[in-house]
């Protein structure tokens, strides 16, 4: 039976199209809603949309429902990052790249106390005391920015087996131009690109002992793979939770990592982070006491529970789009070679969502996001050597792969990978070492045509 993700199940009798985006939008395919939402629900997947369109000003402003921005920000709105809901861009120049690409940031424990919440994991990493847990490159007027994110590149050459060369794109950062003096001595660095966000909802709604199961620390099976699930602290529920989200599966749910962005990104009070400036920290005197956008009409907010709720919505009813030529020869080639080579040991094909959310609509669906949602070393190329909760600098949680095929026509880009390096998905597989260096070998050594197939199966999805 041949693999096919979400939204096309084509060979699943009874699940075939149920999620197919709706529209002939063809730039708009990342930010369809899921099929069978009831009128109601469509209406506020539609507001969601255009609060995550929005773009917020500096507070007090005359319109409070769109005030309090910063003071520090990366963003003004939630699409400057998730562009029409797919992943960031990378631009060629050094000095662009803030809206889509971040800066995270942190130091190792430095007392009882902090390593005593680390372990209990109240919190995932310990913030630079004067820059908090992120670089904002953008400032609202009266106030510096924090950094200027300078990158450039250095080309690797890699052989393959058939003669052939590809050339890896190596990524250094600096931070240039740091406004409120100097970093922490042991600060540790991590640049992120914004993920694509379609089919969120259903990842939320996979049953946890289904990801669970799938853990396998010690390798006991002998397969080189030990994926693990990152436990990280749960706002909302005041207790740790199975992480889910982000690069490093650091946040358990749609809502905190939406509203965490919020917070981080742009700046902005939410229920979960009600503190007005941010991720200012305390030697950031002029940001914290800066005017903010926070109103009695909204819960003494700048972005209220109603919003983040809609916001929230939105993103866990974003589609994945349809499967193209399923049925290709080179598309079911590319797929058993995909299952030979052991390829779909980290990234699970199939998983059946269940009824844990409160959301019908991503409830009970057959779906094949490929990702397991666990964590992987997948070796120091990749290694950002920054932790975050229980995975360690060399992990990285399985991305999904539904939906990658589209990046290229639908954002303009590749950009793969945590930091956008790889400019081609075989370019993003041959970045692969640690547990999936069996796998990055064996691509290696595959004749051009079995290897074109494995790409085509790939983009297919």
């Amino acid at each position: 039976m041949a693999l096919t993700p979400i939204t096309c199940l084509a060979h699943m009798p009874g699940v075939a199209g149920e999620f197919t985006p709706v529209g002939d939008r063809p730039r708009m395919v990342f930010a369809e809603p899921v099929a069978g939402l009831t009128n109601e629900q469509q209406l506020d997947f539609m507001v969601g949309r255009g609060l995550f369109r929005r773009l917020w000003v500096t507070g007090p402003a005359s319109t409070q429902a769109a005030d309090g921005l910063g003071p520090l920000y990366n963003a003004r709105g939630c699409m400057n990052c998730h562009v029409d809901g797919g992943r960031g861009r990378l631009t060629e120049g050094a000095d662009d790249d803030a809206v889509s690409l971040v800066m995270r940031i942190d130091i190792p424990p430095q007392d009882e106390d902090q390593q005593r919440q680390l372990a209990e994991h109240r919190v995932n990493n310990v913030p630079d005391p004067t820059y908090g847990l992120q670089l904002q490159a953008f400032a609202v007027p009266g106030h510096a920015a924090e950094s200027r994110l300078a990158r450039r590149f250095t080309e690797i050459p890699l052989s393959l087996a058939d003669g052939s060369r590809v050339d890896l794109r190596k990524p250094t950062y600096s931070v240039d131009d740091l406004g409120y003096g100097p970093l922490h001595p042991q600060a540790r660095l991590s640049p992120r690109l914004a993920p694509q966000l379609i089919g969120l909802g259903l990842l939320e709604a996979i049953d946890e002992k289904d990801i669970i199961a799938r853990e396998d620390p010690d390798d006991s099976d002998g397969d080189g793979i030990s994926g693990r699930a990152n436990r990280v602290w749960s706002r909302a529920a005041g207790a740790v939770a199975l992480g889910r989200f982000g690069h490093k599966a650091g946040l358990p749910s749609i809502d905190e990592q939406s509203q965490a962005a919020f917070s981080i990104d742009l700046g902005l009070s939410v229920p979960l982070y009600p503190d007005a400036a941010g991720d200012c920290t305390e030697h950031q005197a002029d940001c914290r006491s800066a005017p903010n956008g926070n109103s009695v009409q909204f819960d003494g907010l700048e972005a209220h529970r109603q919003l983040t709720d809609l916001v929230s919505f939105y993103v866990s009813h974003l589609a994945v789009p349809a499967r193209r030529n399923a049925d290709h020869p080179d598309v079911l080639a590319g797929e058993r070679i995909f299952g030979r080579i052991g390829c779909q040991s980290c990234h699970t094909p199939y998983f059946r969502t269940g009824s844990r959310t409160g959301d019908a609509a991503n409830h009970d669906r057959d779906i094949a996001p490929y990702t397991d949602l666990l964590l992987h070393d997948l070796g120091e190329g990749l290694a950002d050597n920054r932790p975050e909760g229980e995975a360690n600098g060399r992990e990285w949680r399985t991305a999904p792969l539904w939906g990658i095929g589209l990046t290229p026509p639908l954002s303009g880009h590749g950009n793969y990978l945590h930091d956008g390096r790889a400019r081609s998905l075989l370019e993003a597989i041959l970045w692969h070492g640690g547990e999936a260096r069996a796998q990055r070998d064996a691509v290696v050594a595959l004749d051009p045509g079995a290897r074109n197939q494995l790409l085509t199966f790939i983009e297919s999805l």
